[in-house]
């Protein structure tokens, strides 16, 4: 177990902005920056957070005579920076603007990279006004590039061990520990043959190499162009994921038409290119809609535990847009109105007084 976070600590190194869990750490670091080159030309009284994310993974930005750069700064006991190394090098090849990689302490789990910006798309964007369909459309260009790199055998399977492991997340940690509800036996029945149906379904598709959070949030914006994070996690998987994640964003919502449009144009772009999404677009869609299904089920058992075991209870704001995700799918599909009535029940939705318990 890590010590307690410690008070920001001003060294020579100027870092005051910057607080560390452990002086040791804090050393650790002030050694391995001042041991990089020189012709970095890095100024180390610059030196401050930048950001952090839903891990254990956190950003440091300072100057340099080559302009800004960014330390990931990832405790070795909690973070494996060999994934990010890895998937980065691929997404470089092809063609993706990401990172560079200066420097890597493997063993202590600090990185030096070059800083794609400081604004991403999310934050760029007026969620007042109308969405920004030419942004979208450069992602889903980026998203195609990406995806036409796959190749089997490079990154693990997106296979159904993992994808149930994700759904169990909802269970576990969102009806159990958040919501406090146990579920009885026809109710849990009920979970388990959906949660069959769906991994069933998500993986009649394709796969291709998948980031995983292929968001808004996880899209830097630049005169250079958009730039893409957060890829450490990325699968081979089924080719429905990727474009669920941009259009079904954990973090906002617009309007269906829209989604539906740029979908449309993912899908035709995507099968101009020669990539696996089939002849016909409603049965996409369907596969896109079930596979955000399974991500957004997912996403509120982490947002849970992130709450409830991690101390970030922020994540659980968005709680009201994820349930509508899944309420609405499931409202789409006879085979998933079972998962839908157990899904309000769970939330406390009054539910139509004709309805009994598995049959409509």
């Amino acid at each position: 177990m890590s010590n307690p976070p410690i008070a920001p600590t001003s060294t020579s190194d100027g870092d005051a902005h910057v607080s560390w869990p452990t002086q040791q750490r804090q050393f650790q670091f002030t050694q391995w920056l001042a041991g990089l080159p020189a012709d970095l030309g890095l100024q180390p009284a610059t030196l401050r957070l930048a950001s952090a994310d839903a891990s254990f993974r956190r950003y440091l930005r300072l100057e340099s005579t080559r302009g800004s750069l960014i330390i990931m700064d990832a405790p070795p006991d909690k973070e494996d920076c060999k994934p990010f190394v890895h998937v980065d090098l691929l997404m470089q090849q092809a063609g993706v603007r990401v990172p560079e990689v200066l420097a890597w302490e493997q063993s202590q789990g600090f990185l030096l990279l070059t800083d794609l910006g400081a604004k991403t798309l999310l934050q760029s964007m007026d969620l007042a006004g109308e969405p920004p369909l030419a942004q979208y459309m450069e992602a889903v260009d980026i998203l195609i590039q990406w995806q036409l790199a796959s190749k089997p055998g490079v990154l693990p399977p997106y296979d159904v061990a993992l994808l149930r492991r994700e759904l169990d997340l909802f269970p576990q940690w969102y009806v159990a520990q958040h919501r406090k509800v146990t579920l009885d036996d026809k109710q849990a029945k009920v979970l388990e043959q959906a949660f069959s149906r769906i991994i069933e379904n998500n993986l009649n598709w394709p796969s291709v190499y998948v980031h995983r959070d292929f968001m808004p949030r996880n899209l830097m914006v630049s005169t250079l162009g958009l730039g893409v994070l957060d890829f450490q996690d990325a699968v081979y998987g089924p080719i429905t994921y990727d474009i669920a994640s941009l259009m079904r964003d954990a973090f906002l919502t617009w309007d269906e038409e829209f989604c539906l449009d740029v979908t449309i144009r993912y899908w035709q772009k995507a099968r101009k290119a020669g990539l696996p999404v089939g002849d016909d677009f409603g049965s996409f869609y369907q596969g896109v809609e079930w596979m955000g299904l399974q991500r957004h089920l997912k996403i509120a058992g982490i947002f849970a535990r992130l709450t409830l075991r991690d101390g970030k209870p922020q994540y659980l704001a968005d709680t009201a847009r994820f349930i509508h995700y899944i309420r609405s799918t499931c409202s789409r599909y006879m085979a998933l109105k079972p998962l839908l009535r157990l899904v309000e029940a769970i939330e406390g939705i009054e539910v139509p007084t004709a309805f009994v318990f598995g049959k409509f």
